[in-house]
């Protein structure tokens, strides 16, 4: 596959919106973080095949936050010529995000289903499980997911498949995130040996960090509305401000996932591709 045809996806998760003149914890205006990162996205560019919103969308489930998600989503999407995948989180509403972002009818079945589904992106296959217990905040598969995930599986894509679930399924030394975790991992790891998933995208944690299960890179994107400090002291718990999502390409051989910091910091240069090339080409050849 030529490079410059490699699918090119953004995961952004835990955007945590309110209602308009809410902020999260008092101070973080999420509805701003998200039109300054969709506005970048927006600009810089760069083909984006799909965006990825992976869980805890809005922050007490609020059908208005789904509203204000969706209109500042969607047409910087269709800008892009991006499909959207949006995948439930705890905070998130089971019903109100069927209604809001997927146009369930109130009262339907299908509303308050675990809203599982599938997307075909470039010949890859993209694959969102909703994670969620209502009530609870840790993460669950149910038997029927998983062997809906199973059915799914069964034939090959052209391009593999990339799996989307709000909850880890790794256990973690962070006792919030462990407590937190995807309690029946082991389930998903079986139902997943063999097949063509190629990563697993979650969220949840508020700390990017990368693992495997069943032999699969697990990648824990960065959030959009605020982090935690994994080295906070022991015994503490540091909740930080800062931003960021993930840029996911899709080579031959490989998927790669690259955090992006979309906190506001100091540049240190501005150089053109073609300059930075030349000076590494001279590097590896002794004249630099």
């Amino acid at each position: 596959m030529n490079p410059a045809d490699a699918p090119i996806l953004v995961q952004l998760t835990d955007t945590h919106l309110r209602p308009n003149g809410e902020r999260v914890l008092g101070a973080v205006d999420t509805h701003a973080v998200l039109l300054h990162v969709l506005d970048i996205l927006r600009t810089g560019g760069r083909r984006i095949d799909a965006l990825i919103l992976s869980g805890d969308l809005a922050d007490t489930g609020a059908p208005e936050a789904y509203r204000r998600l969706r209109a500042a989503v969607e047409p910087v999407a269709a800008e892009l010529g991006a499909q959207v995948l949006y995948v439930m989180g705890n905070h998130d509403e089971r019903t109100a995000f069927g209604i809001e972002l997927f146009g369930y009818d109130p009262g339907s079945a299908a509303a308050a289903a675990p809203h599982d589904q599938v997307l075909d992106v470039a010949g890859l296959r993209l694959i969102g499980l909703d994670s969620t217990t209502p009530g609870q905040h840790h993460g669950r598969l149910e038997d029927s997911q998983l062997d809906w995930l199973a059915a799914q599986l069964r034939e090959p894509a052209r391009l593999g498949s990339l799996l989307v679930l709000h909850h880890p399924p790794l256990p973690s030394a962070v006792p919030a995130a462990e407590f937190l975790k995807l309690r029946n991992a082991d389930r998903l790891a079986e139902v997943l040996t063999g097949t063509d998933v190629r990563m697993i995208l979650c969220g949840h944690n508020h700390m990017t960090a990368a693992s495997a299960l069943a032999g699969i890179p697990v990648w824990v994107g960065p959030a959009l509305a605020y982090r935690i400090d994994a080295m906070s002291p022991a015994g503490r718990q540091y909740g930080i401000a800062g931003s960021g999502f993930t840029r996911i390409d899709i080579l031959d051989t490989a998927i790669i996932a690259s955090a992006v910091e979309t906190t506001p910091t100091t540049r240190l240069y501005d150089k053109s591709d073609t300059e930075v090339q030349e000076r590494l080409r001279a590097l590896a050849s002794g004249k630099g």
